[in-house]
């Protein structure tokens, strides 16, 4: 079992249970990830300092994931590429998006684990977000040391958190976040 594996594979086999499927997010996608976008966070989520690093970039990475029920979109999950102190193999999680009506069922957790595994498997060595402790803690992302890894905007650093997909390398990598376009 993979390091990803441990904290997402009850939730992978929870939401597949429900009829939930998973796919890479494609150009065709788009309308309805941002719809839901809207639904889930509203016309103020775009102001805020994770977006500005996004602005410019392609709307989906190789890593990004979508989960739908039927025809339904349910949830989106978006991995941005970054560097980091002018260093790649970073990217970004976020947003993270699951309708209301399917909160709170495992399909989060599902989308984030096979982001990160795809991640892995493409030699990322960090991904980074601006989250809530308590939620991404319990899946293995840690608080990033205050002042080692800067955002271009104000962000509260208790909530800038990373995920090792490499063994060490949080600290292998400092200084300022900026898009990275490939």
């Amino acid at each position: 079992m993979s390091p990803i594996d441990a904290p997402f594979l009850t939730h992978t086999e929870q939401s597949a249970a429900l009829g939930i499927t998973t796919h890479p997010v494609t150009p065709t996608d788009y309308t309805g990830i941002g719809a839901l976008h809207d639904t889930v966070f509203g016309p103020g989520a775009l102001t805020r300092t994770a977006y500005r690093i996004r602005e410019g970039l392609a709307h989906h990475s190789p890593y990004c994931r979508l989960a739908g029920h039927g025809p339904r979109l349910i949830g989106f999950i978006r991995f941005a590429p970054i560097q980091i102190g002018g260093q790649g193999r970073a990217l970004m999680l976020g947003p993270l998006a699951v309708h209301a009506d399917y909160a709170n069922q495992g399909h989060a957790r599902r989308l984030i684990g096979e982001g990160l595994e795809a991640a892995r498997a493409d030699g990322i060595a960090l991904v980074i977000l601006v989250g809530d402790r308590p939620y991404y803690g319990r899946l293995g992302f840690v608080p990033v040391p205050p002042g080692q890894i800067t955002m271009p905007g104000p962000v509260d650093p208790a909530r800038l958190l990373a995920y090792e997909l490499q063994p060490g390398a949080l600290a292998r990598f400092a200084g300022a976040v900026t898009a990275r376009h490939i």
